[in-house]
């Protein structure tokens, strides 16, 4: 149960900051893991089949659900949030050592695989001290600079780091983004507001399980320091290879979010039963998590909007960075999206939270989403009037140039992207935020997170082989097609506001 709101005390920093400071530090760690070690691996000569293994890095945030009522349960989210960002601090900073090694990718890769479920658990956390911080209201103010301090933080995992190994060393680069967090853990520690209502009698008994939970981590991560040395060099590329077939068979992260759909439909179907016995089993947490998610009007369209809504992004976010290498544009990437996409991702996310908290979910959910989607359109048209370039900058070493005027086409096309893309996270995050029930905020947020991004593991596998045969046009028209479904649902689904007497934090 959350504390009664108070202004931020004595020592306490105020919403805008924690909020932008505490999902940069969510944003960082999954920027680290997912992309910046791809750049890392390939630098250090793995193979392209190789690199594409490091898709069961994402496992985790597929499978947070699982443990996301344990974050609600034990102990506060302040507690969780600092322990687990204490030990992301401590496995990127071995990170910078094992990277100058001979077999330093291997260690890496099984370090990061570890380092993804610390990082998935410290994502449940953040989300649910922001929300058990802010009211629907603050929420839904304070959700630009969430968005924007995400957004940022990918940026200089993808950016600041990746330049830095690139030119100064890997080392340096997975130490400055240990200091960098470092920096961030030790601010959270003085300053970040205590919001939680101490959880009574077992508040002692949690904390000590956190406390071991901790001391575990650290003790594993000290161990694999002093045997890293001594394990093996790893395999060759071919050998590497001949691995995949085995592996692609059977993709971990698509049973997880199929096995996240599944249980909730068994849930669905047995509700009434399982409430009923649930009616005598209080301490059964997990169980009440799940299934107060789903005793809501209308669950069946709700799980489907959550799933479809994202989908026509995620095939364009898929193949937008291709298209634009296949224009000839590789050298003009970094300045278009750094210099021109994040401002416009900046401000779209934050103009977003403004409206929601101005004008309310309802009005603005359906004109964010169209602006969203019709990104695919935009990229369409794009790809049709550029077809020549793309014939012959296709592969080539040598491209010819586009010119300053569909240069500057291009530019614009992104930063429409980018603004939307803003929009469109303000008020998806707004709405998962408001489907949680007050006692299972992490758990829900959870699971809406985990069915969103079970489309984008789909869309993202099926966009390379879709734009290959049919072309960047006609696929980017297809997208939005495919974004359609998920729009149409919108009269279906119950859009909740912030409830009446609630005021503003």
């Amino acid at each position: 149960m959350a504390a009664e709101a108070k202004p931020p005390g004595r020592g306490e920093c105020p919403p805008f900051l924690w909020s932008f400071t505490t999902y940069f530090s969510e944003g960082f760690p999954y920027s680290l893991i997912r992309t910046v070690s791809a750049v890392f691996f390939r630098d250090r000569g793995m193979s392209l089949e190789a690199i594409g293994l490091t898709s069961l890095f994402g496992l985790p945030w597929f499978l947070k659900f699982l443990w996301a009522p344990a974050v609600d349960a034990v102990a506060s989210k302040r507690e969780w949030l600092l322990v687990m960002q204490g030990i992301l601090v401590l496995l990127f900073a071995l990170a910078a050592p094992l990277a100058g090694l001979g077999n330093g990718p291997t260690l890496i890769a099984l370090l990061f695989f570890g380092a993804s479920f610390i990082a998935a658990t410290h994502d449940v956390a953040i989300d649910g001290y922001y929300m058990e911080a802010l009211d629907s209201s603050g929420q839904a103010r304070f959700v630009g600079y969430r968005a924007m301090a995400y957004r940022i933080a990918m940026m200089a995992g993808a950016g600041i780091v990746v330049t830095v190994g690139a030119t100064r060393g890997w080392p340096s680069a997975f130490f400055g983004s240990a200091l960098l967090l470092a920096t961030l853990f030790l601010f959270h520690l003085l300053w970040l507001p205590r919001c939680e209502a101490a959880k009574g009698a077992d508040g002692q008994l949690s904390r000590r399980a956190l406390l071991i939970i901790s001391l575990a981590a650290a003790g594993l991560v000290l161990a694999f320091a002093a045997l890293a040395p001594t394990l093996p060099r790893p395999v060759g590329a071919r050998e590497q290879s001949s691995l995949l077939p085995l592996l692609a068979k059977g993709n971990p992260t698509a049973w997880a979010g199929g096995g996240l759909l599944l249980l909730l439909l068994g849930f669905a179907l047995l509700r009434k039963k399982i409430k009923a016995w649930l009616q005598n089993k209080q301490q059964a947490f997990f169980g009440r998590a799940f299934l107060t998610f789903l005793d809501r009007e209308q669950i069946g369209p709700v799980i489907a909007f959550i799933m479809l809504v994202r989908t026509g992004e995620y095939l364009l976010s898929a193949m937008t960075a291709p298209f634009l290498v296949d224009l000839g544009l590789k050298a003009h990437y970094g300045w278009i999206s750094g210099g021109i996409g994040l401002p416009c991702s900046i401000a779209g996310a934050m103009l977003g939270g403004w409206l929601i908290a101005r004008y309310s979910l309802k009005k603005m959910i359906l004109p964010f989403l169209l602006a969203q989607n019709g990104t695919n359109l935009l990229y369409m048209l794009l790809a049709f009037f550029l077809g020549d370039f793309l014939a012959v900058n296709t592969g080539n070493p040598a491209p010819a140039g586009l010119g300053a005027g569909n240069l500057a086409l291009v530019a614009m096309a992104n930063a429409f992207d980018q603004f939307a893309g803003g929009l469109g996270t303000a008020v998806l995050m707004t709405y998962l935020m408001r489907l949680c029930a007050p006692n299972f905020k992490a758990a829900h947020y959870a699971i809406g997170t985990g069915l969103m991004s079970a489309s984008s593991l789909f869309a993202g596998t099926a966009s390379g082989y879709l734009a290959s045969w049919l072309g960047y046009g006609h696929f980017f028209g297809l997208s939005f097609l495919l974004s359609l479904p998920g729009m149409l649902l919108l009269p279906f689904i119950p859009l909740p506001e912030r409830p009446e007497g609630e005021g503003t934090r």
